[in-house]
């Protein structure tokens, strides 16, 4: 089984509303959450469900992006 925890994901949304995530190293590979735990956890199973049906297909897996990074900018006061 490939170490799915080391693809990026993108998670979008706030309270009150639900969270959802994706990853642009799997395309169509998505999952949504009520907390922005429950999202990370949905779409771990969600990875791990894709890239054992690929496993299962023969097909290549695609190469993780690496780590993300995060941008800070400074807000005027």
């Amino acid at each position: 089984m490939t170490d799915v925890e080391r693809y990026l994901i993108l998670i979008e949304g706030q309270a009150p509303s639900n969270y959802s995530a994706r990853s642009p190293d799997v395309p169509g590979c998505v999952a949504t959450g009520e907390t922005v735990e429950r999202c990370v956890q949905a779409m771990h199973e969600a990875l791990a469900a894709h890239v054992q049906l690929m496993e299962e297909h023969h097909e290549a897996l695609p190469e993780p992006s690496g780590p993300g990074v995060y941008l800070e900018r400074a807000i005027a006061a």
